[in-house]
């Protein structure tokens, strides 16, 4: 197989530990994960265990046109232990990087190829103009620094309040505010999906802007975080079979694929094992459905005015936690993703209602930035 992100890192593991000969190629195969991964508590395996939350939120609040409480436990993941969690102990692990990729044979830039049964493409998605991208711009600070940005929780999913210095009628951007381990917390101005999204200097303006209003003083030295990736995955072509972002697994409407990827990897080991079609394990029809559901969610949102924005999220966070979940984790499950997709339309004003009823209609143009978590 190929790459060793988090996704490919987790089908690695998980096909030695079957008793499968796996051998990972990577360019950089013991490089230290940088990016900050989070997940829906109950989204992640249980294989893994809990070793690998770094820091645990039991009820994130968001902020729409008004303050609300998710009863959804939201967790920040500790890069080293999911990692360590991800032994690859039992895989031969060659640095290199990939020319090209058939079905069964990998050739090495610089020569050399290796064979196998069944090549396995993780290598994540490159941003790209024709795609959709999230981008977002971070600090992280200790926590008695960033208080008064969190007001009297402990993070915050998504806030839109419009503290940023944005524009009315401008693309809009939020906070996510969420602790990353003990004492330090990550807030980070997110445009959720764009094409192209917002730039990373625009929402570095925004940040300071917001954390100004709200008086906080960004230490000098703090980490900063840089955020830029596709929610779409490019066209699946035929071979090899691909996995994690690359393969379709990350969601167009958060941008989140390392929960999908780690609860994934079974699946396709399953069927590697029982000689099943691959791709057609990860993409049965319910999932292919799915799929289909949230690309109508994804050009809804691109089409949204930005001043509805904040609504739109209001309606939908609104929704009972199980339609919630439904859209934001379900995988295989087109009748409770329609529930939820119908509930929005219902509860949502008349111009959202536009929007999203065009929104089935595919895309003839690009489309503006709309705020969105990272």
């Amino acid at each position: 197989m190929v790459g060793l992100g988090p996704a490919g890192r987790a089908l690695a593991h998980r096909a030695a530990a079957t008793g499968l000969d796996v051998v990972a190629v990577d360019p950089h195969p013991d490089r230290p994960w940088t990016p900050t991964y989070a997940a829906w508590l109950d989204e992640l395996p249980g294989w893994l265990g809990g070793g690998v939350v770094a820091a645990r939120v039991e009820r994130p609040r968001v902020f729409t046109t008004r303050e609300l409480t998710l009863d959804r436990p939201y967790g920040v993941l500790d890069n080293d232990a999911l990692r360590r969690g991800l032994d690859l102990g039992g895989v031969r692990v060659l640095s290199g990087t990939a020319e090209s990729l058939t079905e069964h044979a990998v050739m090495l830039r610089g020569g050399g190829e290796v064979r196998a049964g069944r090549v396995i493409d993780a290598r994540g998605v490159r941003p790209d103009p024709t795609l959709a991208e999230q981008t977002a711009y971070g600090v992280i600070v200790d926590a008695a620094v960033a208080a008064p940005a969190l007001g009297e929780g402990d993070a915050w999913f998504m806030d839109w309040r419009r503290d940023n210095g944005a524009e009315t009628g401008a693309a809009p951007s939020f906070l996510y505010a969420v602790p990353v381990g003990p004492g330090r917390v990550l807030l980070e101005e997110t445009c959720l999906v764009g094409r192209p999204g917002l730039s990373l200097a625009v929402l570095r303006g925004r940040l300071e802007a917001r954390l100004r209003a709200r008086g906080v003083e960004i230490p000098a030295d703090a980490e900063r975080e840089r955020v830029r990736f596709p929610v779409q995955a490019p066209h699946p072509g035929t071979a090899p079979t691909r996995f994690g972002s690359r393969g379709g697994l990350v969601h167009p409407g958060t941008g989140y694929s390392v929960a999908a990827s780690l609860r994934a990897a079974d699946v396709l080991v399953d069927a590697v094992v029982t000689g099943r079609d691959p791709g057609r394990a990860l993409s049965p029809l319910p999932v292919r459905a799915v799929r289909m559901l949230r690309g109508v969610g994804l050009r809804a949102l691109l089409r949204l005015d930005p001043d509805a924005v904040p609504e739109f999220f209001d309606a939908f966070f609104a929704l009972p936690g199980h339609l919630q979940r439904a859209y934001l984790s379900d995988r295989d499950r087109p009748a409770e993703v329609s529930s939820a997709m119908w509930a929005v339309f219902r509860n949502a004003p008349n111009p959202i209602r536009r929007t999203l009823a065009g929104a089935a209609l595919p895309d003839r143009n690009r489309n503006p930035p709309v705020g969105g978590s990272s």
